[in-house]
């Protein structure tokens, strides 16, 4: 694809700056912060950087290339856009933005049940080439709804998440509103004037909606009974009961995502589940636990031929796929890096944050002489 690159920003570092200058302090913080101390942000974001790769240069080099399968899908890159909860508060029509450079660039984008665009909107988008990932309805008859919906917009992929039993604690949420439920409060409305771009992008496509949820949500629900609807509606701990309904449902590949152990990968395994991604959920959820990269080096040499595993949390450069990559993922998804992109930039962030992380992956290819992503093991530094 052709893209005229913005060299004002070259990494995904000065994306995240310029993010920061662009919305309101409580937007970016619901998008940069973790729960508690946030210390899981920072650990998965150091301990991914301790990978080490070899280069071998004195061998036959005819090229890298970044194509990369999975599913039996073949896309481009070997990364994807994460599933990302309220994309529209922190940008205005975020979701269709990165979805559309997603298809633009086949790359797999992952729309999130709580994310502000609907299944439909997203499917006409990508010509139905996205992954849904279902948040857990408390009733069967919703999951099926949503389970029938995503099927007929074509999506061939369902990710369910398993790492959001409880709501994580997340203090500056808490400070600003945003916990469940949301509460504006004057503050906010400072921070909302000191920003007028995102406000009349805001004006624009209008506030914020959960669109996919809207078929099933009462009309004019303020935000405390909006928070109230959300408590009942959903039920985040998912348990083998649950997965297999949604394995005798769902007839396309399912993934499940936030697995953090070796225990959850056997059982994934004996449930007939095709995929896991490894993830923390952008250290958003638990504070104490370990960083991604770490549970990725103990479980990809016992299980990568039993099952495909991906990798999110804590990716923030071609440098930091290509790491995840030699480790043992056979996929990478980034979820911040995306949003710090289209908050920094609007419609051009997608592009934008999809040309640096190519461009950054293409040129460590090309250092290491390693002519395909499935060969990035062999060049890991032991």
């Amino acid at each position: 694809m052709n893209y005229k690159f913005i060299s004002q920003y070259p990494s995904i570092a000065d994306l995240k700056i310029k993010a920061r200058k662009k919305i309101p302090r409580f937007a970016f913080e619901y998008l940069n912060g973790g729960c508690n101390d946030d210390v899981n942000i920072k650990r998965n974001n150091d301990e991914i950087r301790n990978v080490q790769l070899r280069p071998d240069y004195i061998k036959k080099f005819n090229g890298s290339s970044l194509k990369t399968s999975i599913f039996g899908i073949e896309y481009d890159l070997p990364f994807g856009i994460a599933p990302i909860g309220l994309q529209g508060l922190m940008w205005p029509n975020s979701p269709e933005i990165l979805a559309k450079s997603a298809f633009k660039n086949n790359i797999p984008f992952i729309l999130s049940t709580v994310s502000t665009s609907s299944i439909e909107r997203i499917s006409e988008i990508t010509e139905g080439k996205f992954w849904f990932q279902l948040y857990h309805p408390a009733e069967d008859k919703l999951t099926n709804d949503l389970i029938i919906r995503t099927h007929d917009s074509g999506c061939k992929v369902l990710v369910i998440l398993c790492d959001v039993p409880t709501f994580g604690y997340r203090p500056k949420d808490i400070k600003n509103g945003l916990s469940m439920p949301p509460k504006m409060n004057l503050n906010n409305f400072f921070q909302i004037f000191s920003k007028p771009h995102w406000a009349v992008e805001t004006i624009k496509y209008g506030q914020p909606s959960f669109e996919t949820l809207k078929p099933y949500m009462p009309k004019g629900l303020n935000l405390k009974q909006l928070g109230g609807f959300m408590n009942q509606t959903f039920d985040g701990r998912l348990n083998e009961e649950k997965i297999k309904k949604i394995r005798d449902n769902w007839k396309g590949k399912l993934v499940l995502k936030g697995v953090s152990s070796e225990f959850d990968v056997k059982q994934s395994i004996r449930l007939g589940i095709d995929g896991i991604i490894i993830s923390n959920h952008g250290g958003r959820q638990l504070d104490a636990g370990p960083s991604s990269i770490k549970v990725l080096e103990k479980i990809a040499p016992k299980y990568g031929d039993k099952i495909e595993i991906m990798m999110d949390s804590g990716i923030r450069s071609g440098a930091d796929i290509s790491r995840t990559l030699a480790t043992g993922a056979k996929f990478t998804f980034l979820g911040r890096s995306f949003m710090y992109g289209v908050c920094a930039l609007g419609k051009k962030g997608g592009d934008q944050t999809i040309h640096i992380l190519k461009t950054e992956l293409n040129q460590i290819m090309e250092q290491l002489c390693c002519e395909k992503i499935s060969d990035l093991p062999f060049h890991i530094l032991d």
